[in-house]
């Protein structure tokens, strides 16, 4: 048993035990905020009760198995089975107020559908027999049901599930033609994203939908020269991500994500799973399949993931298409073994604004802490307490460690205050702005404008003013401080009071920066 799968088992035991320990509700479910937490809870409940090494980490795993058999009975029968009905084939989402009332929703098949063949394939000899007549009973109502008969128009996490499923379910059901229909769409995305980008950016958790449903896929096939384009597409995914990884994080640029990506890096079990180089903390908001699939990266993503002695530039152009006309994004991200910076130049409006521009991350920690500083105007959909969804009034300019921004809110705003995130550490105000030490990194930001920083339980906040506002942002790891002679913290606190930040109106209109920083 190689480290992948050993890291996978420890998902495995850790999700199957917070499902043991889980209470029940009335209805025999875990959850009715979404469907799918109880499909994923009581796979992995079934997989440790069935496994020889984990059953003793069972109270009872007779009891524990019959436990997770009964729940996904109730998953499956949840399922619109009525071919005259809307959503044929699809089930419920929120199941509040009470399972047996909910309406089916169009997207938990798109994820689990893949999903049920996989498991199902790989346990059906270890279930009883009523349930596995209602997985085969399940499955057809999915085939039959189509909602992967779709073309393939955005490129986006959506189509790549369809695009899996037509292979997975036209392989199952015999149907040549819906298989043909998933090798073309394969086909035309591998072309797509590998000539002008994937346009969801740094978005979490789509991208993980990616990996799952092709790597499904590519775990159910038998024919060679499909598995082979699988492989392809999958050594497209990993070695992307692996380009944005830093222990754990995703750095640069998020064109989504939800509120446990930001800004904190909790979304981790399939980084865990695949690369192990940082530890697997408690708190794990998307279980979903990382301890079943995991298709090994190739070498030299890993390398380039995991070896990050040397500073690497990361330079990419993604073409954006979902607003009707083709939209060039440059993205920078500079990345070294304890920090990365950088995001996106172009601001455009993404999906709810859900959209985080620039960052600074560091490695992911054990406690889950913060590990992102950043900085935003709110725009449409903010609200309190939910650092995402920011403004257009930003303009930014990306250089190795350093990250300047700077913000032109017009008069008549309503939101006049720009927000930062700052991660836990050892922070001091001083007369330039902000200066600290998160982790093993120095970091300087000068402040032009008036702001106060408000604490928080896992991060503190600043809230900034100006006419614009506007910062420079500096982080050096603690080797590359010393290589420049400064070797504490109340060194680079010195050199950072000589630091200065002005901003200028160009002959364009943009602003124009003249820094001097910690570097110069």
């Amino acid at each position: 048993m190689n480290g992948q799968e050993q890291r996978q088992r420890e998902i495995i035991r850790a999700v199957a035990l917070k499902a043991q320990n889980q209470p029940m509700l009335a209805s025999g479910l875990w959850f009715h905020h979404d469907i799918r937490d109880n499909f994923y809870y009581a796979s992995y409940l079934f997989a440790a009760a069935v496994d020889n090494e984990m059953q003793s980490l069972l109270v009872n795993p007779a009891d524990e198995k019959k436990k997770a058999e009964n729940v996904l009975r109730i998953v499956l029968e949840l399922q619109q089975q009525n071919p005259e009905q809307p959503l044929y084939g699809h089930f419920p989402l929120n199941l509040n107020p009470a399972p047996e009332l909910a309406n089916p929703h169009e997207l938990p098949v798109e994820l689990m559908g893949s999903l049920m063949v996989y498991f199902y394939q790989r346990y059906k000899e270890q279930m009883v027999a009523d349930l596995s007549k209602k997985f085969e009973r399940t499955l057809v109502h999915i085939y039959r049901g189509g909602f992967f008969r779709k073309p393939v128009q955005m490129f986006n996490h959506h189509e790549a599930k369809y695009t899996a499923a037509k292979i997975i379910f036209g392989q199952r059901f015999e149907d040549q033609e819906l298989l043909d229909d998933g090798i073309a769409s394969l086909k035309r995305t591998m072309e797509r994203v590998t000539s002008q980008g994937m346009p969801e950016y740094g978005a979490l958790p789509w991208f993980w939908h990616w990996v799952q449903a092709f790597t499904s896929a590519w775990e159910l096939t038998g024919e060679p020269v499909l598995q082979r384009q699988l492989a392809d597409m999958l050594d497209y995914l990993w070695r992307e991500r692996a380009l944005f990884y830093l222990k754990g994080a995703w750095v640069g640029a998020h064109s989504r994500g939800w509120p446990h990506d930001a800004p904190a890096d909790r979304n981790v079990l399939h980084d865990y799973a695949q690369f192990g180089d940082f530890p697997l903390g408690d708190y794990m908001p998307r279980t979903e399949y990382a301890g079943f699939l995991c298709y090994p990266a190739p070498q030299d993503a890993r390398e380039t993931a995991l070896e990050r002695e040397q500073p690497a530039e990361v330079r990419k152009q993604i073409i954006k298409i979902d607003t009707g006309e083709e939209i060039p994004l440059h993205s920078y991200t500079y990345v070294r073994k304890d920090y990365a910076a950088g995001g996106i130049l172009e601001r455009v409006q993404e999906f709810d604004n859900e959209q985080i521009r620039w960052m600074v991350s560091f490695p992911v920690t054990a406690d889950n802490s913060v590990n992102q500083l950043y900085f935003f105007h709110p725009g449409e959909g903010w609200r309190e307490g939910d650092p995402r969804h920011q403004s257009e009034y930003a303009e930014v300019l990306y250089e190795k460690n350093r990250i300047l921004a700077v913000f032109p809110i017009p008069a008549d705003a309503s939101q006049q205050e720009v927000i930062g995130i700052l991660p836990k550490g050892l922070w001091f105000m001083e007369e330039a702005g902000l200066v600290g030490q998160v982790q093993n990194c120095f970091v300087s930001i000068v402040i032009k404008g008036r702001y106060e920083i408000v604490e928080h339980e896992h991060c503190d906040e600043v809230r900034l003013q100006g006419d614009p506002a506007a910062l420079a942002v500096e982080v050096w790891g603690l080797d590359e401080a010393t290589a420049l002679g400064i070797e504490s913290l109340s060194a680079f606190t010195e050199r950072f009071r000589k630091a200065s930040l002005t901003v200028e109106p160009s002959i364009s209109g943009r602003s124009g920066f003249i820094y001097k920083g910690i570097g110069n």
